[in-house]
């Protein structure tokens, strides 16, 4: 009988992928996964638990996948869908700019990019002609000191007078392989290089959102994120361009008038990033944050310590995180809410998306490899880095990389899943649960080693905020000389200048295990972030406990007194030439 729902489970299975145009070789590989692996109870009772989430993974990912390949067939690209999308929903609001009020309708902002497109063509034709100094042109609401400081000139008034009708096709076309912009990196912690948008990566970022989350035409998306960055101007304004949603852009986050803008223009879904919730836990409690329409919350960053106590106090319903970097080839979604996961690969269909955890030395982010050179998969339960197969002419598995081609060629391994392969190295480490819910765990060279020990950046500074009421907190590890290892530091934002060491010696004696207790602390006024509100500690770790660094107050760990001391040059001193035990 086990046998027999097996094999009608591998058989259902290849008949549902043959069903949306999967090649039988794929379809096989998927099938025996499912049949090896409910040949065991224990999966048997992961797949009875898991094949709802599954099939609708499967779902999102072949509906994406065909998508693609029809608008590759069809020689499409970015702004020709856009036009399909403009003729969907000509006078439907599809950009609200929330700092001035100003509203473009679809044929509208068709228009204005039809405009900006004459401009730079003119400029295209005569560009032979123009020196070897750089042109700058701005637009949008910039005094003349603004641009007189940027050695800009105003964009608008040649805008105003340039043709709004659609230009003849580019000579050679541009198609869904072709390159779209660059997009910088946040660089939390490391210098931001420049990654390679193609048009593919731009819908499939945009698509896997919209399906993944079940958004709605007719939803309209708070936008308050740097447009710079993918979040915002792909997974949010992409919905727009790609899908015909309304996007209300605001100019600047602002956690105090963040629920009112909602209530305002009626938005349905919200975007955050980094630190964003836990800033909007930390307002005083509003009528607002209850009065709004938001059903969904679109992002990437929700600590698990803030997940549910942002949902019970707001009253979003769906919490849509997911995991992604804006170059790499293998994005996971939490589809279902399950609270602190990222996203999710399947446990019976393991191969159907070729990702996976490996074994890493934590310390050099050295992959561990068997005796056939191969890389050793994680178990579940233990955290891994994760990595994605590349196929070039596979849309969803490709890797475009950066424009540094060095930069390039260190996110690739070979040898990975098999023999010769070549695969992307996320540079995160993450762990899986035995139902394959995933959870992010450090960026890579974050996870430090002390007392024996590894210890979580992520996991701590999640305790940490929240023992201090949601303050900003950036951990990271410092080298001591002559101690193995790294000790364990905080950042801490405080604002009112009114920080107690004793208090919080108490709390991260009942929140912490003593290895993973800070051994310096670090008192500033604010801790550094990104624009996309990401912590950034790269200053941070190359300044370390040294008070003649900083103006910032330096506190160190007295294990035997129990206590926190500041640190001065006698004791910075005594510290680095070991006459101090920690």
């Amino acid at each position: 009988m086990h046998k027999a729902v097996s094999v009608s489970a591998s058989l259902g299975s290849m008949g549902l992928l043959r069903l949306f145009g999967v090649s039988w070789s794929w379809s096989l590989v998927a099938g025996l996964g499912v049949y090896l692996g409910t040949r065991s109870w224990k999966y048997f009772y992961i797949a009875a638990r898991t094949v709802k989430r599954d099939l609708n993974g499967l779902y999102v990912l072949l509906r994406v996948k065909l998508a693609l390949w029809r608008y590759m067939r069809n020689g499409s690209n970015i702004p020709s869908i856009f036009a399909h999308t403009v003729k969907h929903y000509p006078n439907k609001p599809a950009l609200i700019y929330e700092a001035t009020g100003e509203t473009w309708t679809f044929i509208q902002l068709d228009e204005l990019s039809n405009a900006v497109a004459h401009w730079a063509r003119a400029l295209q034709e005569v560009s032979s002609s123009i020196t070897q100094s750089m042109a700058r042109f701005c637009t949008g609401d910039l005094s003349a000191e603004r641009l007189a400081s940027l050695g800009a000139q105003p964009l608008d008034p040649i805008l105003a007078t340039a043709s709004r009708h659609s230009l003849s096709p580019c000579v050679p076309p541009k198609g869904m392989n072709d390159r779209l912009f660059y997009i910088y990196t946040s660089g939390t912690t490391g210098l931001p290089k420049a990654a390679i948008v193609v048009h593919s990566r731009y819908y499939r970022i945009a698509a896997f959102g919209y399906y993944a989350f079940s958004m709605r035409p007719d939803d309209i998306i708070y936008d308050c994120l740097p447009l710079y960055h993918s979040a915002g101007n792909i997974m949010g304004v992409g919905q727009c361009l790609i899908h015909g949603l309304t996007v209300v852009v605001k100019k600047k986050f602002s956690a105090s008038r963040f629920w009112e803008d909602c209530i305002k223009y009626n938005c349905t879904v919200v975007q955050y990033i980094g630190e964003i919730c836990r800033y909007l836990l930390s307002q005083p409690v509003r009528p607002s944050e209850k009065g709004h329409k938001v059903r969904l919350a679109v992002g990437n960053g929700l600590r698990p310590s803030v997940w549910e106590a942002f949902t019970e106090r707001f009253r979003v319903g769906q919490i849509g995180e997911f995991y992604g970097a804006t170059e790499c080839n293998c994005s996971i979604a939490n589809m279902d809410g399950k609270v602190g996961a990222c996203g999710f690969n399947s446990r019976i269909l393991p191969n159907v998306y070729p990702i996976r955890l490996v074994r890493v030395d934590e310390d050099s982010m050295e992959l561990i490899r068997n005796n056939q050179g191969l890389c050793v998969p994680c178990r579940p339960g233990e955290p891994g880095l994760l990595v994605g197969r590349i196929n070039q002419q596979d849309p969803l598995r490709r890797f475009d990389g950066y424009a540094n081609q060095d930069a390039t060629k260190k996110k690739i391994a070979h040898s990975v899943f098999k023999k010769n392969d070549s695969a992307y190295l996320s540079g995160d480490v993450l762990v899986m649960d035995d139902l394959g819910y995933m959870y992010f765990r450090d960026r890579g060279g974050d996870t430090f080693r002390w007392r024996g020990e590894n210890v979580s950046t992520t996991e701590v500074e999640g305790i940490l905020s929240s023992l201090l009421g949601q303050t900003d907190v950036a951990v990271y590890g410092v080298a001591v000389p002559g101690l193995e290892g790294k000790a364990g530091m905080a950042a801490i934002a405080d604002t009112t200048g009114s920080f107690d060491c004793n208090d919080f010696f108490e709390k991260v004696q009942r929140g912490l295990p003593s290895y993973a207790r800070p051994v310096f602390l670090r008192i500033s006024p604010q801790v550094d972030t990104t624009g996309t509100f990401k912590i950034q500690k790269t200053r941070l770790q190359r300044e370390g406990y040294d008070p003649r660094l900083t103006a910032d107050q330096i506190y160190f760990l007295n294990t035997r007194a129990a206590h926190y001391e500041a640190i001065d040059e006698e004791l910075y001193n005594a510290i680095a030439e070991g006459r101090m035990s920690l």
